[in-house]
């Protein structure tokens, strides 16, 4: 008589992983080579925040979203009007998914610029980059003014580091005196991170003393999590100071990210987390 094969499951469940990751690997090197087909393909480069190239920046963004299980749902109509952009800041995928949603370029730490391959993309694409704590907040904002009175449309994170998504920090608002001194409005976009569970995803979330390199490893292994934007109705900057604009932020963003998390949570974040 014939005895039963053996099949070892613990081992094909790691070799079933491990090809589901190369495979994401895979996807993501082609996704970063068509983005670089783009910049040079369309010659980004040479006019880099070209508000024509959002459309570019948008496509990319997309592919990007697919490479990393994201489900981009949004909520309500994304606005087209000139403003200088603001959205909560969980992770470096909040790029890929706000860009996937909004037609805009990105306000980045000059750290990334820095970044292998990604650097000369981010950089190729229009993204703008800033050296936290110097006086180039003052020369971005010039040049956001700048942008923003020839209607290009730029987004920044005024929390200034990212969080669990739980809770909005505090803001940072030197920048959003660009809005009052172009006269255009500041328009908030809200992001929640939500697993198959219907709760806060955990492992989106890029915070804690992780390395970059691990957690892009972590979030390439992790089941699809669906990445929710809500936008709110923009805020005139017209008759606000610096100081009564930031806190008009910080009070929409709080509020906001409460009403989104309301709509999209099985369960409300905990009192504590926030």
């Amino acid at each position: 008589m014939n005895q039963p094969q053996i099949v070892n499951t613990p081992q094909i469940n790691v070799f079933s992983k491990f090809y589901l990751y190369c495979k994401k690997v895979g996807a993501a090197a082609v996704a970063v080579t068509q983005g670089f087909y783009l910049v040079y393909r369309h010659q980004l480069y040479k006019d880099p925040n070209n508000p024509q190239n959002t459309r570019y920046v948008q496509y990319f963004c997309r592919k990007l979203c697919k490479v990393f299980n994201l489900e981009v749902k949004v909520h309500g109509e994304i606005p087209r009007q000139p403003a200088l952009w603001v959205s909560n800041h969980i992770s470096w995928l909040d790029v890929a998914v706000l860009g996937s949603g909004a037609r805009v370029f990105f306000l980045a730490k000059a750290e990334i610029e820095k970044w292998p391959v990604l650097g000369n993309l981010a950089k190729g694409g229009g993204t703008l980059f800033i050296k936290r704590g110097s006086g180039d907040s003052i020369k971005i904002k010039e040049q956001i003014t700048g942008f923003l009175k020839q209607d290009t449309p730029v987004l920044f994170f005024p929390e200034a580091t990212t969080s669990d998504g739980s809770k909005i920090k505090k803001i940072h608002g030197r920048i959003l005196g660009a809005a009052i001194e172009a006269e255009r409005p500041v328009q908030i976009c809200l992001i929640c991170y939500v697993n198959q569970d219907g709760e806060l995803d955990n492992i989106a979330p890029y915070v804690g003393d992780i390395s970059f390199d691990r957690h892009v490893k972590n979030v390439l292994e992790m089941p699809n999590v669906t990445a929710h934007l809500m936008t709110l109705p923009a805020i005139d900057s017209a008759g606000h100071t610096v100081e009564s604009l930031t806190q008009e932020v910080q009070q929409k963003m709080n509020q906001g990210l409460a009403e989104l998390q309301a709509k999209v949570l099985k369960a409300p974040v905990p009192v504590e987390a926030k």
